[in-house]
């Protein structure tokens, strides 16, 4: 026995030793992975996007009006013997038969449908650039109050469009169950996401993540190309306030957080010991069941 808890104490001694060998750090505390060459946009250094382009399925408000002559204020001048251009007054009018105003969705093809006004391509365009294709698009259509007449001066036409709801500009976080599939969240992106955000939005880190092994993969168009990762230091950011690795997300960016190698290990011990268990239990249970009735089980005495 003594032998037995000499071992022991040799054992745990290891054992101890080991665990302050992986539990030592740098100085401040924290891994810091390599920097990646380059300036990469972080919290700190937040990049503006260069100008949105619409694409499906995008939300858009769109407001159309004519800034007409006031016909009442033209009347009041004539009888008053004003005739001076200075002292014309204009107003704002929606158009006739059926406005174009509120909310507009970009259909698979890339165009926006305005009623009678028909459809406008606005896909691969920027909003100033949308704009201006709606104006010069009503302006070719014919008023329908006064067939014949023409349609709509471009100069008297004036369009507002904005973007209501970003669907077609996206980030993913990517996040790995630790041998049992991998979850993908998507976000619509507003230009001012970093990883923390990102990760913030599916409520932290999973109970398996790696805090060790969280990275952005940016997007490259062609295979074979040099990969832009970006490694994340969770510990530097959320414990030390350390913001070098907490990049800004760009449009296609996917934010991966990798298991942790243990519980990837469970997982396939899992995989292979369960269906020799399950083979092992069927044997055992099938043997008792012939036992007790062959009269050999405990639940059976000769006597």
């Amino acid at each position: 026995m003594r032998w037995g808890r000499g071992s022991f104490r040799l054992l745990v001694l290891v054992a101890g030793i080991a665990a302050t060998g992986c539990m030592h750090t740098p100085p401040g505390g924290y891994n810091l992975p390599p920097i990646p060459p380059g300036v990469v946009p972080g919290e700190l250094t937040k990049v503006t996007l260069p100008p949105y382009v619409i694409e499906p399925p995008d939300q858009l408000m769109i407001e159309v009006v004519a800034i007409l002559e006031d016909p009442e204020a033209a009347a009041a001048a004539d009888k008053a013997g004003k005739k001076d251009s200075k002292s014309k007054e204009y107003k704002a009018y929606s158009l006739p038969v059926q406005p174009v105003s509120g909310q507009f969705a970009v259909r698979p093809d890339g165009s926006v449908f305005l009623g009678i006004w028909g459809s406008v391509p606005v896909a691969g365009l920027t909003l100033q650039q949308a704009a201006e294709a709606v104006r010069e698009h009503i302006s070719q259509q014919e008023d329908p109050t006064k067939p014949g007449a023409g349609g709509f001066k471009k100069e008297t036409i004036r369009v507002v469009l904005d973007v209501l709801q970003y669907n077609s500009k996206r980030y993913y976080v990517v996040t790995d169950g630790g041998g049992y599939g991998e979850q993908v969240v998507a976000f619509p992106i507003t230009g001012s996401e970093t990883v923390f955000d990102a990760l913030a939005n599916i409520g932290g880190l999973p109970a398996v993540a790696s805090k060790q092994q969280i990275w952005v993969a940016r997007r490259t168009p062609h295979a074979g190309q040099p990969e832009q990762i970006l490694p994340v230091d969770w510990v530097a950011i959320t414990q030390h306030g350390v913001v070098s690795t907490n990049y800004q997300i760009m449009p296609g960016d996917r934010v991966y957080v990798k298991s942790q190698k243990l519980i990837r290990l469970d997982t396939q011990l899992a995989r292979i010991i369960s269906p020799i268990e399950r083979l092992f239990g069927v044997v055992l249970l099938g043997t008792n069941t012939t036992n007790q009735i062959s009269g050999r089980g405990t639940g059976f005495n000769g006597n």
